[in-house]
């Protein structure tokens, strides 16, 4: 199992757009934001536009075409971007129903789910303290490793 990098991603690409428009630029190109994450410019396109559903960037088209945050980063956390772009819950259940006539079968589930509900709260709650502009300063602070 891979760990998804989609909250990464997206909170690259809003702190890159905070920083570029503070720069002076209007707009960023999901070209631009994909050469920063060293990714696919459609990686960048498809969160962009989760992103925009939730109110986080506004993309423009034609002449001059490219997205900006629709509010200021200090407005917005990392919950907000969270739920933008993870759908559904951070664990699951089995895909078909245990066997219930087995003791860990039919408890297992139960048990599980509670112990995720805690875990899920309390990475919502850490979600929500910190904004993309606490993200954008620390990743600024960072120390520059020459490759």
């Amino acid at each position: 199992m891979s760990a998804n990098s989609r909250l990464t991603i997206a909170a690259h690409a809003l702190a890159w757009i905070g920083l570029y428009q503070r720069q002076g630029h209007e707009v960023a190109t999901s070209e631009q934001i994909a050469t920063s994450a060293n990714t696919n410019p459609v990686v960048i396109r498809r969160l962009l536009g989760e992103l925009r559903r939730a109110g986080l960037v506004e993309s423009r088209r034609g002449v001059g075409a490219g997205w900006s945050l629709a509010r200021e980063l200090g407005t917005m956390t990392l919950l907000d971007v969270y739920e933008a772009v993870e759908p559904g819950p951070l664990f699951a259940m089995h895909r078909t129903t245990p066997d219930q006539g087995c003791v860990v079968g039919h408890g297992i589930q139960p048990a599980m789910r509670g112990i995720y509900q805690d875990i899920e709260e309390t990475l919502r709650h850490e979600l929500a303290r910190v904004t993309l502009e606490k993200v954008l300063q620390d990743t600024l602070a960072a120390p520059h490793q020459p490759l």
